[in-house]
């Protein structure tokens, strides 16, 4: 039957028209401009009333005001318990439900943003910890940049974990204290390469307009002492009170100002209770007619107006771990001399005489501190002045410079120069073979002897020496030492082939997983379609009629696809072998009983996306066409569309099902990517293009052995044709630096699929 009969289009819309490119790739790598990007910032977000949602909405502004070229998608994570409406959202997750983090994962992927921002703090995202963080982060795909606004020196267990995990997910970290940075290095061994120390933005306004203000609050003639944000037993104000007697006794000019509303979670569990106790000890001192409270969450500019009317700002925090404090920041900015305990962001943003600095817990060095600067206002003013110095370097506007720097960073850079497809060197192979066969692993590019061999391996090794130069001496004597492996891997007792040797030759197991086998078929099936050296092409068809109906039991879908494909093969180069025909017969109706189960939304062969996923695909067109059955090639047509439609990005790049899918129904995440699935995907293509001659599935092979040189999730080279290297993977860091046999197989094979699309005949209608 020709192999056009069909009339089926694969729904590849976003392939073809996509403009056809040459085949390879070299990556230069500038900075990319930030005013061409497109960010996903997520976090809480205003009208929320937290310290995060601040921020969010913060950097949001910021950015939109100082780089307005630069594109920005607002995802808000919303506390179920106090939903609100959030009008410039693009996106609202909630936060304790999973199925809410699925969805905007989608969104985000489909959207095709160039990075993703997440403000992290421990307890605004759902589970323990906040733990559902996690697994969002491991669905998105474009480079994950985190803040941390916690970095805890001596986190739980589970703190720790989701740190780690998080880490191992960041393309870059941003922290706004360099106390932040060291822990992050010292106690979760993140790389130091990967941070950035971006202070706290704040605000940018006058210097010295506190008369002004004072007026317009009906403070004339006071010395105000104030302290701002959500009120909680972690401010300390008890001892700011405390301090104030001996304030008062002193200056009784002074009025102490606390703005702010109590914290949304306290205020739930306790309701006033804090706040209350803070006004009875206010009174039973005798200085409550000193303190006036503002009991209300402000807006930002009603907040900096009321800031602007104080003279001192307290921050009398007992805790000294925190790390940054909006406030703190805001208060600098506008030249408030400052009066703090010695809490990480203190220490740093106060040095240099920019603030004082006293013991925790100590309202007697609050009193002696406030009264020395009351006591001498030449020394006041020039701290204030100090102050507002040191916060020009903190203003919005230097933070949105600073923040562009980092997300220039963080995304894949361009342009791509493109060179002609060429065969890989052969060389990686070879180093990672001896005189038994081909190692598993390597560290780096060293061969790593302790994993040993296996068949699955030495099978690939032998299908690419078959397509080599024959011409070759090192082609020749490599493909007698795969052959000889998986001569030796065959077990004549169990009927089955063994797949894990020792370094020290010693077989690991009596026989190797379904895979394996179907795999080791599928090699002697290769050798004697394309092996030129008829004695090699003798011992294939030995091998193969000794083990072929041995194999019609495997039941595992990829090594029913494996064994369907050797019979393929087996048939190309002896038409008419029964037990092939038997072979694909029995495994053609396996495949379209387990397809009998898939859904609209769901049009796979089982409920997970695995390894070498579009094998089952290209194993039913070419049952189809060797059993000159329509249903069958169309079966395998529509089920490759559904996969490669699932492995492009947004923007057109091949994005192949990620390791960490496997065993998750109904679902795909995009890392780790493995060079096996670009292999597999070409040579589902190639089975494709032959039955239908659509040229859309020359393209999206096209697209997926660019994935090899740099067209790709992080814009990370993969493989090197001069030297015929391929690493193990890409990771969301970039690329797994190992280079193992099934990675430099993968390559090589891959090169020998896209080469048939390189003439204006098949393979199979040559022979080649």
């Amino acid at each position: 039957m020709p192999a056009t009969f069909l009339s089926a289009r694969p729904n590849l819309a976003r392939v073809e028209h996509m403009q056809a490119r040459p085949d390879a790739a070299i990556r230069l790598s500038p900075l990319v401009e930030p005013e061409t990007l497109r960010l996903a910032l997520i976090g809480g977000y205003a009208p929320r009333r937290c310290g995060i949602a601040t921020f969010t909405t913060d950097i949001a502004e910021s950015l939109q005001a100082f780089r307005p070229g630069l594109g920005l998608d607002v995802y808000v994570i919303d506390d179920p318990a106090q939903s609100m409406q959030y009008a410039k959202a693009s996106g609202v997750i909630c936060a304790n439900d999973p199925a809410s983090y699925r969805a905007a994962a989608a969104q985000i992927n489909k959207s095709g943003i160039d990075a993703v921002w997440i403000q992290h703090e421990f307890g605004i995202f759902g589970g323990e910890s906040g733990e559902m963080i996690c697994d969002f982060a491991k669905q998105i795909a474009a480079p994950l940049v985190f803040t941390f606004h916690t970095v805890l020196e001596e986190p739980s267990a589970m703190q720790r974990r989701i740190m780690l995990n998080l880490i191992a997910r960041a393309t870059r970290i941003m922290v706004m204290s360099k106390h932040s940075r060291d822990i992050l290095s010292r106690v979760y061994g993140a790389p130091s390469t990967i941070i950035d120390v971006i202070e706290h933005g704040a605000p940018d306004r006058p210097f010295g307009r506190q008369a002004t203000f004072k007026q317009r609050f009906g403070l004339e003639g006071r010395m105000v002492l104030m302290t701002f944000g959500l009120l909680g037993p972690g401010k300390g104000l008890e001892h700011a009170i405390e301090a104030l007697p001996g304030i008062v006794r002193d200056h009784p000019d002074v009025i102490y100002r606390i703005v702010g509303a109590t914290h949304p979670n306290l205020l739930a569990k306790d309701g006033e209770a804090y706040r209350e106790g803070l006004m009875a000890l206010a009174e039973r001192l005798g200085v409550d007619p000193y303190v006036q409270w503002d009991n209300r969450f402000l807006d930002l500019p009603d907040l900096l107006d009321q800031l602007e009317a104080c003279d001192i700002y307290l921050t009398p925090y007992p805790s000294l771990q925190q790390s940054t404090s909006g406030t703190l920041s805001y208060a600098v900015a506008l030249g408030k001399a400052v009066v703090s305990t010695p809490y990480v962001h203190a220490r740093e943003l106060l040095t240099d005489g920019n603030g004082v600095l006293i013991a925790p817990g100590s309202p007697a060095a609050v009193t002696e501190s406030v009264n020395r600067l009351l006591d001498q206002r030449c020394e006041l003013a020039a701290l204030q002045q100090r102050a507002y110095e040191r916060g020009r370097s903190t203003i919005w506007s230097r933070f949105a410079d600073a923040s562009a720097v980092m997300l220039s960073r963080t995304v894949t850079p361009g342009p791509v120069i493109r060179t002609p497809l060429r065969a890989p060197d052969l060389g990686a192979m070879f180093a990672m073979s001896d005189g038994t066969g081909m190692l598993q692993h390597a560290i780096g590019v060293v061969p790593h002897r302790a994993h040993g061999y296996c068949v699955d391996d030495n099978a690939r090794a032998l299908m690419v020496t078959t397509r080599a130069s024959r011409h070759d001496p090192s082609v020749a004597r490599a493909r007698l030492v795969y052959a000889s492996f998986v001569q030796d891997a065959w077990n004549p007792d169990t009927r089955r082939f063994r797949n894990f040797m020792s370094f020290s030759r010693q077989w690991l197991e009596t026989e190797g997983s379904e895979d394996s086998n179907g795999r080791a078929l599928w090699s002697l099936g290769w050798t004697i379609r394309t092996c030129q050296e008829q004695g090699i092409r003798t011992w294939a068809e030995g091998m193969y009629d000794c083990a072929a109906s041995d194999m019609m039991a495997l039941g595992s879908p990829r090594a029913k696809a494996f064994t369907m494909l050797a019979a393929a093969e087996n048939l190309a180069g002896r038409p008419g072998h029964g037990v092939s025909l038997e072979i694909i017969e029995a495994g053609a109706e396996r495949l379209i009983s387990l397809l009998s189960k898939a859904t609209r939304d769901w049009h796979w062969f089982e409920p997970v996306l695995a390894y070498d996923n579009a094998r089952l695909c290209q194993a039913m067109i070419e049952a189809g066409r060797i059993l000159g059955r329509r249903s069958l090639v169309e079966k395998g047509l529509e089920t490759l569309s559904w996969l490669s439609e699932r492995q492009l990005s947004a923007n057109g790049n091949f994005r192949p099902v990620g390791s960490e899918s496997f065993g998750r129904e109904y679902d795909q995440w995009p890392f780790d990517q493995q060079p096996l699935e670009a292999w597999a995907a070409i040579d589902a293509a190639s089975a494709a293009y032959r039955a239908t001659r659509n040229a859309a599935w020359s393209e999206y092979a096209q697209t997926a052995w660019r994935w090899f040189l740099g067209d790709n999730d992080r814009g990370a080279i993969i493989a090197d044709l001069d030297t015929g290297r391929c690493w193990d993977g890409l990771t969301p860091r970039g690329v797994n630096r190992n280079s193992g046999a099934e990675s430099i197989l993968s390559f090589q094979l891959a090169y020998h699929s896209m080469s048939t699309f390189a003439s204006p005949t098949s393979r199979r209608d040559t022979g080649a």
